[in-house]
Formats: C-alpha cells, structure tokens, sequence
C-alpha cells in the first residue's frame, strides 16, 4: 500500500539526514502516516517531526523541512509540504493516479488485495439459526454479515472456511418434535392441545401437513416416544432442506455444516474435551455437578460443564465446538456471528477460551443488532402470507437478494437496521442498492456505446493514460486508489459495511466524472437518453480512449467491490 511506503519513505529520509548531519542521532520512532484533516492539503500526512522535536532538539517545522530535504523520490509522489507546527504533507501524483488504471488492468480483477492474513487459516462460523424452522430476517443480517467478512478478509489474505454450526441437540430440538408431533395429530384430525412451550408458528402446521401426506397415520401406530423420535429425525431433515434453499438464494456456500449432535457422540468431541479439562485439574465437583474453573481464569464465577443430572452443562457445547476448532482442526482464527441478545455468553468465551489453554485473542465474537421491517412507514411484524416473522425468502421474494444482501450493510453492524421493503424496490437514488448497481450497469452502457460508435475496445484499450489530468478524473483514481487501505481497515474492524459506503461513494464519484467528462466525441446519449452527458466541447479521439480506459478500470474496481459484498454487478438496468 502507498500509505506503507511513504512510511518507509520518511524513516529512510530521518536516517538519511542523520547520517549528513542535518538531524542529531536519536533512535527513529515507527512512522505514522494518516490523512490531514483538509484534504486540500494533500492526500497523506504525517506529524513524525513534532515527534522527534523534543529528541531533536529543534523546531518541529525545522525537523520536517530536514526530513524533506533528504526524502527519497518515488513515483507515487507528487508535492510534499511542511506546514506548520511541523506536519508533513503528501500528495499523489498526478500520473502515478493516471498509472493505476494500468494497475487495475493488470490485477486480474483482484485490484485492492492485501496480505494481512498471509496465508492463515481463519474460520467464519455464521447463521447457525436452530433448525426449527425458516430463516428469518434477523438471520439475513448475520448472514450477509458473514458471507461479507469472509468475502473481505480472503481479499485481506486470509484462507477463509465457513461454517453452518447445526443446533441439533439440546432441549430445543425436544421441544421442536413434540410440537411436530402435536401438530401432526391435529392435522389428522385429533385432539392435541400444544403447551406454552411449544412452538406457535404456523410453519410447524405446513411441515406436519407435508408429513401427514408422505407417511400417513403411520406415527400414531407407535409408541408415542418412537414417534417423537422419528418425527425429529424428518423434520429436522425437511427443515435443514429449506435452510439450505434459503442460504443458496443468498448467494452463500458454506464449507462445512457441523452438527452439534455429533460432539457427543460416544467418543467424540465433548468426551474428549472433558478428559483434556480434567487432566489439566480445571474441572471439580460440587453440588453433584462437574464445574469448569474458569473463576481461577479471571471470571466471577464457575461453570458447570456437566449437570447433576448427567446432561451438558449450558456452555458444555461452545467449549467442545471451539476446543475442536482450534485445537483439533487447527484454525488460526475463528470468527463467530451472533445476534446482540447473546452479548453475556460472549463476555464468557475468553474464560473458557483460557480453561481450555487457548489463545482468547484467537477468537473473535461479532455482534449485530436486529432488523426491523417497515413498509408505508409503519414496523412490520408478522407476515401477511403466514401470520408468522418475516422470512427470508419472503423478502427476497418481494425486493430481490441484491437489495437484501447490500441494504443489510448499508449500517454498522453494531447499530439496529431499519429495512424500508419500499425503498428497496424503488428506482431512484435513495435506494442505495439500486444507486450502486445503476453505476455499474451505466459504465457498462457507455463500453456499448463506444462500441457502437465505432469505438471496439481494441481501439482504445492502449489509450495514453498521461491525459487524464482533470480534477474530476483525479479525484475518481484518487478513490479507486484507497481500495486496498479500505479493504485493511474493513477486514482489521471486521466492518464489511465499509466495503458498502466505499462503493456508494465510489458511484458518486463516477457519476460526477461523467457529468464533467466528455467520454466520446459526437453526441454522448447516457443510458436514459438524457442528452449530452457533460459540458465539455467535442474531444479528440486521444482523450476518448484514454476516458474509456478509466470508464473500464472503474468498472472493474466496481465490479470488484460489488462481489466482495455478493452482490450482482449488473451491465444493464
């Protein structure tokens, strides 16, 4: 990144003139470049000199003309500055700008990529809804959150693996069958009153339907626990199906779908950990329960891993899951997905992460809040088609992925999303998701264009780059140019909504640019047929080509962006 090299830059120019004499010997602290607060005062600064004053012995803005002076040329670099009390002012080039389109060309459509990860292994485990029912749009959230990160951090330099984690164990997956069955009697006919714990929901009566029609009274000729066993075993298989369905419409694949039933199989993985644990003496008894010593980890309190009644303690299955992420399966990295409600197991997992002799810095939680639905203006709570939560694909159904997966990162996933279902099929700038991918779709349309014209790209495919010299072009190559540090801050924050505001910004960018720029001589009809695109006289076949290879390379980074997000980059709107 040219943000890296202007550091190295200024720490070579510090020794440079100490060794002539211009600055006294001190040891050179690390270099911090940033962005001055006034972008007309260029595009990277540096406050080292007011640093290296008191150590120097000399004014801060003496100490900065000396670093000036003995700075090596590079040939991303245009002005440099001191201003007072003593920063250090960078600006880009003007052709180095013009040059990253070559660069763009030449990436391979991976323009912006970084190597944080160098090569690590790092696990996104995302969505994880307990398979009881349709996703719903809480679940969007976390799945788009997910799918994202895992997006940005392989373009950070990461090997990314995700993963479904399947809550099919525990009491819910009881409860979840017992209501299967109730249901099922009731659609045949019978009398089965469902208790307060039960599930409410409609889809339930759908699935028991489905099963009535496949299988008959077949259930009720048994005893009732074979039933409710089976019943478990078709649902949970039915249910999974349509989860599946579901992620695949998304445009998501995980890499593995990891059942939480199999940690306690005999010998498996919660076996394994508990004799791990008790080897290593954290682990007692008391109460009749087997508790884990994570109070002698820093916590307030013990926790119980195995109950007196012999069943898994409430965090006996997060500590076998991540002890055979990290220590079975290897990852370097794992990032869990959750919704904000489970904030208080998160503060827990860096003492069970300690008990079990992990790394807790190795494990990142990532919390988002939740979705609320309106239409007309008004919170939308149930749906009209179930009297059920809103799913999914009911969503997708009415405003499509694209808008789905992008209007979900338009907000810190630390903030509650406010999802307007009218605005998200809305044709006009306000919709954020339309915005972006009428950008694409229009860059695409002035490529056809030129085509038509007369303009085929190997026309202009060699176009002379050093013509790119108008502040509304600059200020485009200025963005483009930013991707990759956009990208590290992003994977660094695990903030893929960045990615979302960068190429909001980015289209306003473009758009301004073809509001200035003349990209084709003659008449320039936009993609609404609204007339001259911009107010510039006729130009010369030069300045086209070079025009339409930024149109290009713009495309590309947009593109680009717009996959990293999983979002569809359209060529016609």
């Amino acid at each position: 990144m040219i943000r890296n090299d202007i550091a190295d830059l200024v720490a070579q120019a510090i020794r440079d003139a100490q060794a002539a004499g211009a600055l006294p010997a001190f040891e050179i602290p690390a270099v911090e470049i940033g962005r001055p607060k006034d972008p007309k005062h260029g595009d990277y600064a540096a406050n080292i000199a007011m640093q290296l004053a008191r150590p120097a012995r000399m004014a801060p803005l003496a100490v900065a003309q000396a670093i000036i002076a003995h700075l090596p040329a590079h040939p991303a670099l245009g002005e440099v500055q001191a201003l007072p009390p003593g920063f250090i002012n960078f600006r880009l080039g003007d052709g180095w700008l013009a040059g990253q389109v070559a660069a763009i060309e030449a990436s391979g459509g991976q323009y912006g990529n970084i190597d944080l990860g160098h090569g690590r292994t790092c696990q996104v485990e995302f969505i994880s809804a307990n398979p009881t029912g349709p996703l719903h749009m809480g679940s969007a959230r976390n799945a788009v959150l997910g799918d994202s990160l895992g997006n940005l951090l392989a373009a950070a330099g990461w090997q990314v693996q995700r993963e479904y984690y399947v809550n099919d164990a525990g009491t819910q997956m009881r409860t979840f069958a017992e209501t299967v069955f109730l249901r099922y009697k009731q659609v045949l006919g019978l009398d089965a009153p469902l208790d307060k714990q039960h599930y409410q929901g409609t889809d339930i009566i759908d699935l028991a339907r489905t099963i009535a029609a496949e299988h008959g009274r077949r259930f009720l000729d048994m005893p009732e626990e074979d039933a409710i066993l089976e019943l478990r075993e078709i649902a949970l298989t039915k249910v999974l199906a349509n989860i599946r369905q579901t992620v695949e419409r998304l445009r998501i694949h995980f890499d593995c779908w990891y059942s939480e039933r199999s940690l306690y199989e005999p010998g498996g993985r919660f076996e394994h950990v508990l004799s791990h644990l008790r080897e290593n003496g954290m682990t007692t008894q008391r109460d009749g329960a087997e508790w884990l010593l994570t109070s002698t980890m820093g916590s307030d309190r013990d926790e119980v891993i195995v109950r007196s009644s012999g069943q898994p303690g409430y965090y006996a299955s997060d500590i076998a899951y991540h002890y055979d992420k990290f220590a079975l399966r290897g990852f370097d990295r794992v990032i869990d997905v959750w919704a904000v409600d489970h904030q208080n197991q998160a503060r827990r997992m860096p003492y069970l992460m300690r008990a079990l002799g992990l790394d807790p810095q190795r494990l990142d939680i990532l919390l988002y809040d939740i979705v609320r639905l309106y239409r007309d203006g008004q919170e939308v709570k149930l749906s009209k088609r179930s009297g059920n939560v809103i799913t999914i694909d009911e969503v997708v159904d009415e405003v499509g992925v694209d808008a789905v997966r992008f209007l979900l990162l338009t907000r810190s996933n630390q903030a509650v999303m406010d999802f307007d279902l009218n605005l998200a099929v809305a044709q006009k700038d306000e919709n954020r998701a339309f915005y972006v991918q009428y950008a694409h779709a229009r860059m695409a349309s002035i490529l056809r264009r030129a085509a038509e014209r007369g303009f085929p790209r190997e026309r202009w495919a060699d176009g002379n780059l050093d013509l790119l010299r108008h502040p509304a072009e600059l200020t485009l190559l200025r963005k483009m140019a930013d991707l990759s540090e956009v990208i590290e801050r992003a994977a660094l924050d695990l903030a893929p909504h960045n990615l979302a505001f960068y190429a909001q910004d980015l289209a306003k960018l473009f758009h301004a640019f073809y509001r200035d720029c003349r990209v084709l001589p003659g008449r320039e009809d936009d993609a609404a047929g609204e007339g001259a695109a911009a107010p510039e006289a006729e130009i010369a076949a030069e300045l086209s080509a070079a025009r339409l290879r930024l149109v290009a390379a713009t495309q590309s980074v947009f593109a680009r962006v717009l996959g990293l997000l999983g979002v569809a980059a359209p060529e016609s709107m």
